[in-house]
C-alpha cells in the first residue's frame, strides 16, 4: 500500500551546449568569485524570518524525555480542518501565512524565472491531447484535454461508428471550487450510468455521484466520505460497492449502494476491525468477481463476492497470516494468486479452486525466483501477463496457461514500463507504455497470439524534443554492507563530467516503491540548463526486488539514508558534480529521505527540496490516532510498545536530529488538508531548523487550499513545480541560464 507516496520527478542540464558556461579551467576559484555567485542567498539572509512562538511540550517514552517547542502547531481539531479548512485555529493560520510571506520575500526575485519555467513546461505539453480509446463491448472510451483546459474530459463513441459523447467534463464540473480532483469515472456494465468520484478540498474525502449517460442528468444518489477509488459496479448495473473512510481518514468499511436507496441505509458488506489494515476493492478482469482486500505493509487478506450476487456474504480466500501477502485474480474455476507465502520473498503465483481457495489447496503455478520480483499481473482468457522487476529494470512477460512464456524486450540502459489491463477479458491484445528519461512515452498494443507490437502513439512535445541530445547512464554507488546502489542519470551529451555541473538527486526509498526511470517533460527545464538529473534507487524501495525493500526498513532503515548519501558521493566521484553542488529532492517519504540524509552530512549538499516531507517521525508514529500510524508500524517500528523500535526511529527522525552546524538552503512545502503528511510536520521542521542550525535560509511554502499532491489541475501543478525548480537554479547560481534549443 502506497501510504505516503508522492509522485515526484525533477531535472537539470545544458548551459555548456549554449557556450554560456566557461569550462572548469576558465572559471575563477570560489574565493575569487563575487559574493552573489558564491552565495546566491546572501541578500535573502538579511530578511528576518518569522519568529514562531515556543510552547514547550514534554513527552516521555521508555524513560526518554523529548521537548517539542512547536507541538502547538497541530490543531486540536485537525479532523475537522480536513473537512473544513476555515476552522483552522487563528494562531496557527497566522504562523502559516507568515511562513508564506517569508517565502515570498526570500524568493521574490525568482518570480520572472518561475514564469519562464512555467512557460517552458507548458510549451512541452500537447494541450489538446487525448488517450488512445479502449474498447469495452460496443463502446470505445477515452479521455481528452482541450486547449487551456486544466482537467480531462471523459468521452466515448460506438465501436461501429457514430457521434462522440461527452460523459464528464472536468473543466465545466470544477465550477468555483478552489481545489478539484477527479478520483474516478466508472461506467456501468450496461453502459447506461457512470459513478463519478470527486474531491473539492484536497483531503481525499471523495463524493460519488451517479450520472445517467443517456440523458446527462445526475441521479439523486450521492455518497459522501468515500475512497478515491470510487465505485465497483455489480453485474446488474443497479448497484455498486464502495469504500467508506472513517473520521480518521481510514478506508474502513465496504458498503453496497443500491440505486434509489438512501445512502444512510447502505449495507455494510465488510468492516475492517484492525486500524493497521486498510481496505480496497476491485473487480476481476473476467468481470465475475469483486475482490475486497485488507492490507497493511506486510500482510493482506482477500474476500470475494460474485458480481451477479452482491447480497451474498463475502467469502474469505485465506485467513491473514502476519507477514504473508497475497492478491487474487480469476480465471475459469480457479483463482490465480500472487503471494510471498513459503518464503517467496519476491513473490510467486499459485492457483486455488474457487470452490475451496484456502492455503491448503494452493498449488505453485510460477515458482519464486530470488531477486526477480513479480510486481503485478493481469489475467485474460488465454493469457497471463505479468510485470517483473530485476536490478532496477522492469520487464513484461506473457504466458499461456500451459506455462509457455516469452518476454517483451527493450534496449535502453534505463527505462520504465506501464501495463494497461483494459476493459476486456476475451482478447488477444493488451496495451503497455514504454519510456525512458530521454524517450517520450510510447503507447503500444501487443498481440499476444502473434507476438507483434503496434505503436499507437508517441508523446508529443510541441516545443520540441531531440532525444539524441541526451545520454541516459547507470552507475552504482557503494552502500553500507557492500550493497551496490543503482543510480540512473540523465544529462545532455555536452554536459561535462569534470565536476563543474550541478546535479539534482532524487530519491524515495520506502514502502517497497520503486523509483521509475521515466520521461518527464518538466525536468528538462533543469537538464537543458546544464544540470545532471539523477535517481538514487536506494534500499527501502523495491528497485532490486523485495529483498531490497526489506533491507531498508525497520531496524535497517538507516540503509536508506546512507545509500542516498553514497549516491551523491558517487555522482561526485564520477565527475557528474562536486561537493556542495548537489541539490537533493524528495517528496513525502522521500522528504524524510532528504531530511535525514542532510542531517548525516550537511556539507555534502548545496540545497535541499523537501515536498510535503514526512519529517516528524517519532511523534507521528507514536500517535495511534493519526490516520496512517497503525499500518505504518510495520514499516518503521512501533515506538509505543517497544523501546528498541523507539531507538530505531530516534536515530534518524529528522525533526530531532538536526545538527548544530551550517546547513544548505532548504525549501519545504506542505498542504493544509493533507492527511498523509499533516501540515504541521514541515511547519515544525522549518521552525526548528532556524533554532538549531545555521546557514540556510530555511523556507516553507504552504498550500492553504490543497492536500498531499498539491493542485490536481495540470497547469496549476506546473506552477508548483516551477517554484521548486527555480529554488534549485538559485542554489546553483543559474537563475539567468538559458536552456538548450531543440530546433523549433
Amino acid at each position: 500500500m502506497n501510504l505516503r507516496i508522492f509522485c515526484a520527478g525533477a531535472a537539470l542540464a545544458a548551459l555548456a551546449a549554449c557556450n554560456q558556461n566557461p569550462s572548469a579551467d576558465q572559471q575563477p576559484s570560489k574565493e575569487e568569485r563575487p559574493m552573489s555567485e558564491r552565495d546566491p542567498f546572501a541578500e535573502a539572509r538579511t530578511i528576518e524570518a518569522p519568529a514562531v512562538e515556543k510552547r514547550p511540550v514534554e513527552t516521555t517514552q521508555h524513560g526518554i524525555t523529548r521537548v517539542d517547542n512547536y507541538a502547538w502547531l497541530r490543531d486540536g481539531e485537525w479532523q475537522e480542518v480536513l473537512r473544513d479548512p476555515s476552522t483552522l485555529e487563528p494562531d496557527i493560520r497566522k504562523v502559516l501565512e507568515a511562513e508564506n510571506d517569508y517565502y515570498a520575500a526570500v524568493t521574490g526575485d525568482l518570480e520572472p524565472l518561475r514564469k519562464k519555467l512555467f512557460k517552458e513546461m507548458r510549451g512541452r505539453i500537447k494541450e489538446d491531447d487525448s488517450t488512445i480509446p479502449a474498447k469495452d463491448g460496443d463502446w470505445l472510451y477515452w479521455k481528452k484535454f482541450r486547449d487551456g483546459g486544466e482537467y480531462p474530459v471523459f468521452m466515448r463513441k460506438p465501436v461501429a461508428g457514430g457521434k462522440e459523447q461527452t460523459l464528464y467534463d472536468g473543466d465545466a464540473e470544477r465550477g468555483e471550487s478552489a481545489f478539484f480532483s477527479i478520483g474516478s469515472v466508472e461506467h456501468s456494465p450496461d453502459h447506461k450510468l457512470a459513478a463519478i468520484a470527486t474531491d473539492r478540498l484536497g483531503s481525499e474525502y471523495y463524493s460519488i455521484a451517479v450520472r445517467n449517460l443517456e440523458t446527462g442528468e445526475d441521479l439523486p444518489d450521492r455518497i459522501e466520505s468515500a475512497d478515491g477509488g470510487g465505485a465497483v459496479w455489480t453485474a446488474g448495473s443497479d448497484a455498486f460497492f464502495y469504500v467508506e473512510r472513517d473520521d480518521n481518514q481510514r478506508p474502513k468499511r465496504v458498503k453496497l449502494h443500491k440505486l434509489g436507496d438512501d445512502p444512510a441505509t447502505d449495507a455494510v458488506i465488510y468492516e475492517e476491525p484492525d486500524d493497521a489494515m486498510f481496505l480496497a476493492i476491485d473487480k476481476s478482469q473476467s468481470g465475475d468477481y469483486v475482490f475486497i482486500t485488507s492490507a497493511s505493509q506486510v500482510t493482506s487478506e482477500v474476500r470475494f463476492v460474485k458480481a451477479d450476487a452482491p447480497d451474498a456474504a463475502p467469502q474469505l480466500i485465506a485467513p491473514r497470516d502476519n507477514g504473508v501477502e497475497y492478491y487474487a485474480e480469476h480465471h475459469g474455476d480457479e483463482f490465480f494468486i500472487m503471494t510471498n507465502a513459503d518464503d517467496a520473498v519476491d513473490f510467486k503465483i499459485v492457483t486455488a479452486p474457487v470452490a475451496s481457495p484456502g492455503r491448503a489447496n494452493w498449488k505453485d503455478w510460477l515458482a519464486h525466483k530470488a531477486g526477480s520480483q513479480i510486481v503485478t499481473f493481469t489475467l485474460y482468457k488465454d493469457y497471463l501477463v505479468r510485470l517483473e522487476r530485476e536490478n532496477a529494470l522492469p520487464r513484461i512477460v506473457i504466458s499461456t496457461y500451459d506455462g509457455a512464456s516469452h518476454t517483451v524486450s527493450f534496449g535502453e540502459a534505463a527505462y520504465a514500463l506501464g501495463m494497461e489491463a483494459g476493459y476486456e477479458y476475451d482478447t488477444d491484445v493488451f496495451r503497455f507504455t514504454y519510456e525512458s528519461p530521454s524517450t517520450p512515452e510510447q503507447t503500444y498494443d501487443y498481440n499476444m497470439a502473434s507476438d507483434k507490437r503496434t505503436l499507437l502513439k508517441t508523446q508529443e512535445v510541441p516545443s520540441g524534443h531531440d532525444p539524441s541530445l541526451y545520454v541516459v547512464e547507470r552507475i552504482e554507488a557503494d552502500g553500507e554492507g557492500g550493497a551496490k546502489v543503482p543510480v540512473t542519470i540523465l544529462r545532455l551529451k555536452t554536459t561535462p563530467k569534470d565536476g563543474s555541473a550541478p546535479a539534482l538527486l532524487y530519491g524515495y526509498g520506502s514502502y517497497g516503491i520503486a523509483s521509475a526511470a521515466d520521461f518527464s517533460t518538466n525536468i528538462l527545464s533543469l537538464v537543458d540548463r546544464g544540470a545532471v538529473f539523477a535517481i538514487a534507487h536506494v534500499r527501502g524501495g523495491a528497485d532490486k526486488g523485495r529483498g531490497w525493500y526489506l533491507d531498508g526498513k525497520l531496524a535497517k532503515k538507516m540503509n536508506t539514508f546512507t545509500d542516498f548519501n553514497a549516491s551523491a558521493q558517487a555522482l561526485i566521484d564520477n565527475g557528474y558534480a562536486s561537493k556542495g553542488r548537489v541539490v537533493s529532492y524528495g517528496g513525502s517519504a522521500g522528504g524524510l529521505l532528504v531530511a535525514a540524509s542532510v542531517n548525516l552530512e550537511p556539507d555534502l549538499y548545496g540545497g535541499v527540496i523537501a515536498a510535503v516531507p514526512f519529517i516528524d517521525v517519532i511523534n507521528t508514529i507514536s500517535d495511534a490516532d493519526l490516520p496512517l500510524t497503525p499500518p505504518e508500524w510495520e514499516e518503521w517500528g512501533n515506538p509505543i510498545k517497544s523501546a528498541e523500535e523507539y531507538g530505531w526511529i530516534a536515530e534518524y527522525s529528522p525533526y530531532e536530529n538536526i545538527q548544530h552546524t551550517d546547513y544548505p538552503p532548504i525549501m519545504a512545502t506542505g498542504g493544509l488538508t493533507d492527511y498523509r503528511v499533516t501540515y504541521w510536520e514541515p511547519a515544525k521542521w522549518i521552525a526548528r531548523l532556524r533554532d538549531d542550525a545555521s546557514g540556510g535560509p530555511f523556507v516553507l511554502r504552504m498550500n492553504m487550499g490543497a492536500g498531499h499532491g498539491g493542485s490536481a489541475a495540470r497547469f496549476e501543478r506546473l506552477d508548483e513545480r516551477a517554484h521548486l525548480y527555480a529554488f534549485a537554479l538559485k542554489v546553483w547560481g543559474l537563475e539567468t541560464a538559458e536552456p538548450v534549443k531543440h530546433g523549433k
